[in-house]
């Protein structure tokens, strides 16, 4: 597969500027998957099977060679990925291409941001510049995320790819998102949030695009719980958060 370009402004809180070299993913996430949806809707794959066969952008560095001197002194952080995984689980072809584009970025002195629910090489930490490593982490039951993210890492061998790269001093954050309804899974959120307290940054967020959620009775006063949780939480960790728009409102809607 060949573009004609790659890195994009957005408005999301990882990153003002990203790139997804790569369509498609293994990972097949049931949740369901929003970058599988809009991939379908505007005709870039036509079913969930091409979905789960990854393409990647072949003249990905050569895009980059280009794009990266125009945009490096606009980027504050560039993001790996929203519509696709940088560290795919069990692709070594797009973890190695993901590596070439963080050190391709960082020569340029442009840091980056990468979400991932594959596992994270510990060689990031020898990357030069200061960037920020995460996974997605929504619930420590294995057989849940067999369920809805068959082909993604084992959670806890996820977490702890992270915990390796903290440990050796990179700056990490997890993201809790989406988080399922109680009529999905029923899980201990402290336990899950015990077990990523290591991390410098927790992101939370509701599930959206499932009616599973509307049959929740109450479903909207449970994410008001889970927003209280989490930030007494990480307020008593020190630990940075983010509650991502439309996971606490009152009861006005707001």
């Amino acid at each position: 597969m060949i573009r004609k370009s790659l890195i994009y402004k957005t408005g999301v809180e990882y990153g003002d500027y990203t790139l997804n070299h790569a369509l498609g993913c293994s990972h097949g996430c049931k949740y369901p998957c929003y970058a599988y949806m809009m991939a379908k809707r505007f005709g870039k794959v036509k079913t969930y099977e091409e979905w789960l066969q990854p393409q990647i952008v072949e003249n990905t560095l050569e895009i980059l060679k280009k794009e990266l001197p125009r945009f490096k002194d606009k980027i504050q952080l560039l993001h790996l990925c929203f519509t696709t995984d940088p560290f795919m689980y069990e692709h070594d072809e797009i973890t190695q291409l993901s590596m070439e584009v963080l050190r391709m970025a960082n020569a340029h002195g442009v840091r980056c941001s990468v979400l991932t629910k594959g596992l994270l090489p510990e060689s990031l930490d020898e990357l030069p510049l200061r960037n920020e490593f995460g996974i997605t982490a929504v619930s420590l039951n294995e057989q849940f995320i067999q369920e809805y993210e068959p082909g993604a890492a084992p959670i806890h061998a996820r977490i702890q790819s992270l915990k390796n790269l903290h440990d050796q001093g990179c700056r990490t954050w997890v993201s809790i998102e989406p988080y399922p309804t109680p009529n999905m899974v029923e899980q201990d959120l402290a336990e899950l949030l015990e077990a990523i307290s290591f991390t410098d940054k927790i992101i939370f967020g509701r599930l959206h695009y499932n009616k599973i959620v509307s049959k929740y009775d109450g479903y909207q006063e449970f994410y008001n719980r889970c927003v209280e949780q989490v930030t007494d939480f990480c307020k008593q960790r020190r630990i940075d958060y983010h509650i991502k728009t439309g996971t606490l409102k009152n009861q006005d809607g707001q």
